[in-house]
């Protein structure tokens, strides 16, 4: 059997090298490319992402990869801010129009006493729906995450986390999905979730 390729979408001036090395141990052929032949041809697509919502899209929307991302008929997964840019909108940067591909806006965290902005470090999942790419990660199982901007818990939200309020930590809306939280520094779960995208969800 091939390798499952995997287009990494440049999202521009982030380095994705860990994100890379964490599918290609699990077998992948994974490579980052801005080519829209190559992206539409790979048999699953990550939009991965480090930094601020408005550099993101305006990236996306320069490169004609918004309007391909949204047409995309294979499996999808948004990771970090990569999962924010599939909602309507975000708040950050003065407010920013996103990609559209999950109902719902991205807000800024509140601060509060013991609950620290950004959301940095190890948190705990609470699993709110079954879906193939929680497959074998349940409730209490922990993730590392590093944001300033959620999106609540909504009809997306596959699984959640606290963090002075509930946010999404997994989202899906048909065949795309995002992940809030670094699977590639999430160990054993952020592997989980990645071998589960690679080979047990599907498109549609």
């Amino acid at each position: 059997m091939s390798a499952t390729t995997v287009a990494l979408v440049d999202s521009g001036g982030t380095n994705i090298g860990s994100v890379t090395y964490a599918l290609e141990r699990l077998g992948a052929r994974a490579a980052m490319t801005s080519d829209p032949a190559t992206i539409t041809a790979a048999d699953r697509v990550v939009l991965p992402g480090v930094g601020a919502a408005g550099a993101g899209m305006r990236r996306l929307q320069e490169t004609g990869l918004a309007d391909l991302l949204r047409g995309l008929e294979q499996p999808l997964l948004g990771v970090c801010l990569g999962m924010q840019l599939l909602f309507e909108r975000s708040d950050e940067d003065g407010g920013v129009d996103c990609l559209g591909l999950i109902p719902g806006a991205v807000i800024e965290i509140p601060a509060a006493p013991g609950a620290r902005v950004p959301h940095m470090g190890w948190n705990t999942l609470d699993v709110r729906r079954a879906d193939p790419i929680l497959t074998g990660i349940g409730s209490g199982d922990r993730a590392y995450f590093v944001h300033g901007y959620a999106a609540p818990v909504g009809p997306a939200t596959l699984a959640g986390t606290e963090h002075n309020g509930w946010w999404s930590a997994v989202v899906r809306s048909d065949n795309r999905w995002g992940a809030q939280f670094h699977p590639e520094r999430s160990a054993d779960v952020g592997a989980r979730l990645l071998r589960n995208f690679l080979g047990e969800v599907t498109g549609g």
